[in-house]
């Protein structure tokens, strides 16, 4: 079958490799759609991060190079022997978290020693995949392959609400308008904030936001971040979300959010950054991380998506094929900030 290999930085390439083959507790899926990640572009440019580097992955013991993709969609072709209630011809979206199962806490377990299907073992980007039974979460008949491989970032989004310990009513500022900060704006929404602000250099970014229900919509190249945040609230908003991932914007990030508020950081930061925690010190500013998110979140990510509470399709601003997963992929969204989630077409079932 066709794979994109990561073998390091800017080395990707489209080989043909064996077919998996489904054992005991897991599922062969044939791949329908998969997105191109933040995560994935990271290690694409910088790499390997999250892939395994000089020795193999702890849970998984595989070593590069690895198939990536850890946003994706199929059909399942075939189960293996004790797999219940799953099918071939079910339509499916893949959780791609892993862990060692050591700890009830799930996250708990996923901070201390976890990885991803598509970072720690070969993912999505081939014609099929083989998981294990558990990470599985099937959709409704009804529902488009194309939005059930969005559904992991916005799981993303859903756990990074729920890490900032958003109430209802609430004002939020979202530093950064990609893929995640769309999805932020629209688990902020469904989360109840009274007032979604968002920052970014990309004015077709900054559109897709207002699309997604953004209240203010600000280039933090023309206005400054802080100041237009204080306009509106002297204090400072109650929540805000870092998904940009660079120095000034965590700095921002912090200024624009009131004393005993809470900054959320989403984003991946590729190289270290000079940071004085005096900043949150004399503020009283909170600061929280999330990556991932924990199962039931990503099953409810799910059940909003299909009942029409959110829809994350508007993020799709291209659609490629798997041989152009280089050029039209990683050096396009390295190139060009317009864009928002490309998707790689496989079988491209509906």
């Amino acid at each position: 079958m066709k794979a994109a290999l990561f073998y390091n930085a800017k080395d990707v390439r489209i080989e043909e490799v064996e077919e998996p083959k489904v054992q005991e507790g897991l599922v062969k899926v044939k791949v329908a759609w998969a997105g191109i990640c933040g995560s994935d572009l990271h290690e694409y440019l910088g790499g390997p991060i999250s892939t395994p580097g000089d020795a193999p992955n702890s849970i998984t013991g595989k070593e590069l190079p690895i198939i990536m993709g850890h946003e994706f969609s199929g059909v399942i072709e075939e189960v293996g022997e004790g797999v219940e209630g799953l099918e071939p011809g079910d339509k499916v979206c893949i959780n791609p978290a892993l862990t060692n199962n050591n700890h009830p806490d799930f996250l708990y377990d996923f901070y201390k020693e976890g990885t991803f299907i598509g970072l720690g073992t070969d993912g999505g980007f081939a014609d099929f995949v083989v998981v294990p039974e558990k990470n599985i979460v099937k959709l409704k008949d009804t529902t488009s392959l194309k939005i059930g491989a969005l559904v992991e970032p916005t799981a993303v989004a859903l756990q990074a609400i729920r890490e900032s310990e958003m109430e209802f009513a609430e004002s939020v500022a979202i530093y950064g308008a990609g893929p995640i900060g769309l999805a932020t704006v629209l688990a902020a929404r469904a989360a109840g904030a009274k007032d979604i602000i968002v920052f970014d250099l990309s004015e077709q970014r900054l559109e897709k936001a207002k699309e997604f229900g953004a209240t203010h919509t600000v280039n933090s190249g023309k206005e400054d971040p802080v100041a237009y945040v204080h306009k509106f609230y002297p204090d400072g908003v109650d929540r805000t979300f870092e998904v940009a991932g660079v120095p000034i914007t965590l700095a921002q990030s912090i200024q624009s959010t009131r004393p005993r508020g809470m900054v959320t950081i989403v984003s991946i930061f590729q190289k270290p950054i000079e940071f004085n925690p005096i900043m949150l010190t004399t503020t009283g500013v909170r600061l929280s991380s999330s990556l991932g998110y924990e199962p039931d979140i990503f099953k409810a990510t799910v059940k909003m998506i299909e009942s029409g509470q959110i829809d994350p399709s508007p993020m799709i601003t291209e659609e490629i094929e798997l041989d152009e997963i280089v050029e039209k992929g990683f050096e396009v969204l390295t190139e060009d900030k317009t864009q928002s989630k490309i998707l790689v077409k496989l079988s491209g079932e509906e």
